[in-house]
């Protein structure tokens, strides 16, 4: 089997894996990761959201091979070490973003790289943005109270 390495939420991790293995399973059953949630199988749901190199990616949808020499956040990775937890997370809390939790984690990654890579201007950009992401319990409007409370906690 392929070695991959690659850099997880800052530690740089190398293990084999078989070539046909997806992202999502690497992160969950290869790094017992289990923040990232595998929701759909087909990216549509967001509940596999992660950060490659930065960007919000849904990973069912990539081989983990693809990730080989990237940089990988997860959920897990998001806090801080002291476990301070970062500002979109403490946002979902303080707004009760979240019912059942399953989608919270893919939530919290797409709207911490809405913020960073493309800014939070407003409540129809913070929807159009989450679009990807489904949540089947919450109805989204303390969703998007959350991210744009994280977003102002981020920018300060």
């Amino acid at each position: 089997m392929p070695l991959l390495s690659l850099t997880l939420n800052g530690q740089a991790v190398s293990r084999e894996v078989a070539p046909h293995t997806l992202l999502v399973d690497f992160i969950r059953e290869h790094m017992r990761l289990t923040g990232t949630h595998v929701g759909c199988d087909t990216g549509q749901c967001g509940a596999c959201t992660v950060h490659l190199d930065g960007r919000a990616v849904k990973s069912c949808n990539m081989l983990a091979a693809q990730a080989q020499g990237r940089s990988v956040t997860t959920i897990e990775g998001v806090a801080a070490a002291d476990g301070t937890l970062h500002p979109m997370q403490a946002a979902f809390r303080s707004c009760h973003g979240l019912q059942c939790g399953f989608c919270t984690p893919g939530m919290v990654m797409s709207a911490i790289d809405l913020v960073q890579n493309h800014g939070c201007r407003d409540e129809a950009q913070v929807r159009e943005a989450l679009e990807g992401n489904l949540c089947r319990c919450t109805g989204y409007h303390n969703i998007v109270k959350a991210v744009q409370q994280g977003a102002a906690a981020m920018k300060a």
